[in-house]
């Protein structure tokens, strides 16, 4: 499935952001670590991944100020789609069937 996913830069740079460890991460913090964006840049790829159900978020971000409340994260059951859709080369290389014997 990570094939039909079509992710632009914003969108990857807000998931590197928010990361795949499966925690909560703020608003305040996802915006220092996406500095490249602006806030409605920020914003609206946030809205976009929401949207698609990629990310969930209590808060319905209208203004910088929800968003540097709001806590978010990535949701679970896209987590490995969304990693091969962000590094496709990755998945293309099959798994080496050689084994150490001793």
């Amino acid at each position: 499935m990570g094939k039909d996913l079509n992710l632009d830069g914003a969108e990857i740079s807000v998931l590197k952001g928010i990361g795949f460890g499966g925690g909560d991460i703020t608003g305040d913090v996802l915006v220092e670590r996406c500095r490249d964006l602006g806030a409605e840049e920020l914003i609206d790829a946030l809205k976009g991944l929401i949207e698609q159900g990629y990310v969930e978020c209590e808060s319905s971000l209208q203004s910088s100020e929800e968003l540097k409340s709001a806590t978010m994260h990535i949701n679970s059951g896209y987590a490995r789609d969304l990693k091969e859709a962000m590094d496709p080369g990755g998945r293309d290389q099959p798994k080496s069937r050689r084994v150490r014997r001793e």
